[in-house]
């Protein structure tokens, strides 16, 4: 008979929507139509419909959870292959995330944390930050958050999401600040250390920092932040990879060079407790080094953008990008500590402005402090990608998505710009910013949040197998009443059988 619908090719999914119902991101089990016309209800993303029709038996629909719904109250929506980043993308995004100015501060940890116990604590908080991804990983795809702050509101509310945009909008920002700090240091140079433009060109009009750091951020960064999807940045990432890596096989290979030719002092093994002063640097250095690690903002924006995403794919991009991270902290650490010793500044890139004892060592210095702020500068729109989407979701709630408003998404640029360059000239230097940071915002996002997220989903989740089962045994409970009520007794056991699936 005739028909306006058209056929749906066979191995693909459907699905079903409602028309005329708001959003609710506190019930987002939807109604699927798999290619064999079973109806099914599982929180699950919309790529992995194939897997959830899958029940492992060859039996026939009897194990089908049927639901009763209305198709007129529905939409039908053909699923489309997912396209865009593919893993070496994604970790090179999310490694570009979490390599940025905290590498710099990583020498200094070691300085006052011994490089026994630093190594030991640099492993360990690698590892607590990758278990800390995977539960916001697990609980945002079943719930299909679309960021950060959407699954903080599913779990714990609409007031700990604004709270959680808040610290993502912190920590952002000063991170960016820090990292026009760093490279105001290198360039025009600072207090007690020259800088690069000095060391080629002599005093000019380049030793005045705001003026030097506005150009750079004019130039090179606006560019590159006005762009409104992350995985456009994927070569850029790269690039900064690649940079960062530069870097520490410069540092590495000069201190292996000075270790063996006996120029190096004995590194310091255990902390220092001699001194109330001592002891105060070192509670402060924990927040420093757990800032290093911090990504997590970024996790659903890279998941979005992952071709063929699904939690697995998505945890190997996190595990391989946490093995990659916690080889270059350690090197970096360890290099950096042993270069300088009891000199390693907080920033420790300001310290290559000095003869390293070894041949060519001018040239060194410059290739690995051009290089890294090369590397600042690639990293630079990664987060600000982040921070962008945040205030967005935070100040216009409600609104189109930002990739389809470009007026308010270079706005929103413009104005972010700015805040953070004013910033950059009003604080002192990049220690102070990694303590805040590091004991506020940093260790809200990367554990207190997924943790919180984690148990408070879990709880539901147990609630709603609980139910589910009492459900499913009062359903067969009133079969069997049933039975008993309408059938004569020679065939209650065989129908009963048939139906209960005995």
């Amino acid at each position: 008979m005739d028909s306006n619908y058209s056929a749906i090719p066979r191995g693909s999914h459907v699905e079903l929507q409602l028309q005329n119902e708001p959003q609710d991101f506190r019930s987002q089990q939807k109604s699927l139509l798999s290619d064999d016309g079973n109806r099914v209800i599982y929180p699950k993303v919309a790529d992995e419909f194939d897997d959830l029709n899958d029940d492992g038996d060859d039996d026939d629909d009897d194990d089908d959870v049927n639901v009763d719904v209305d198709l007129d109250d529905y939409t039908l929506v053909q699923g489309k292959p997912n396209t865009g980043s593919g893993i070496s993308g994604a970790v090179f995004n999310l490694t570009t995330s979490i390599i940025g100015a905290g590498i710099m501060a990583l020498p200094a940890a070691m300085k006052v944390l011994g490089v026994v116990l630093g190594i030991f604590m640099i492993i360990l908080i690698g590892i607590l930050s990758e278990m800390s991804v995977e539960m916001l990983i697990r609980y945002a795809v079943s719930c299909k958050a679309r960021s950060y702050g959407e699954v903080v509101q599913i779990a714990m509310g609409r007031t700990a999401k604004v709270l959680s945009e808040i610290c993502i909008i912190v920590n952002n920002a000063g991170v960016l600040i820090v990292y026009l700090i760093i490279m105001g240091d290198v360039m025009s140079g600072s207090v007690r250390h020259l800088g690069v433009f000095d060391q080629w060109l002599g005093h000019g009009f380049w030793d005045h920092r705001k003026l030097l750091i506005l150009a750079v951020v004019v130039v090179f960064l606006a560019p590159l932040c006005v762009l409104n999807r992350i995985d456009s940045l994927s070569m850029t990432s790269a690039a900064s990879v690649a940079l960062a890596v530069v870097f520490v096989a410069v540092c590495f290979a000069v201190a292996f060079i000075k270790l063996v030719e006996g120029k190096i002092d004995s590194p310091r093994m255990s902390p220092d407790l001699g001194s109330k002063m001592a002891i105060w640097d070192l509670i402060v250095v924990i927040p420093v080094m757990t800032n290093a690690y911090v990504c997590h903002f970024n996790i659903q924006p890279i998941y979005n953008e992952l071709e063929g995403r699904s939690p697995q794919k998505m945890n190997r991009v996190g595990r391989i990008t946490t093995a990659l991270c916690v080889v270059v902290y350690a090197s970096t650490a360890i290099s950096g500590y042993l270069l300088f010793g009891e000199d390693t500044e907080g920033d420790v890139l300001t310290n290559f402005d000095r003869d390293l004892g070894i041949r060519f060592s001018t040239a060194l210095n410059y290739i690995v402090r051009v290089g890294y702020i090369l590397h600042l500068v690639l990293v630079f729109p990664v987060i600000h990608f982040s921070l962008r989407q945040t205030v967005d979701s935070l100040v216009f709630e409600g609104s189109a998505p930002l990739t389809e408003s470009r007026k308010r998404s270079f706005a929103l640029t413009v104005i972010l710009l700015v805040l953070i360059y004013v910033g950059s000239t009003m604080i002192p230097n990049i220690w102070t910013a990694f303590k805040f940071t590091g004991a506020t915002t940093a260790v809200s996002l990367g554990f207190t949040f997924p943790a919180l997220i984690a148990l408070r989903l879990s709880r539901q989740d147990e609630s709603l197998r609980v139910s589910g089962l009492f459900s499913q045994v009062h359903g067969k409970s009133a079969m069997v009443q049933l039975c008993i009520d309408t059938l004569p007794f020679n065939a209650f056991q065989g129908n009963c059988d048939r139906l209960l699936g005995i």
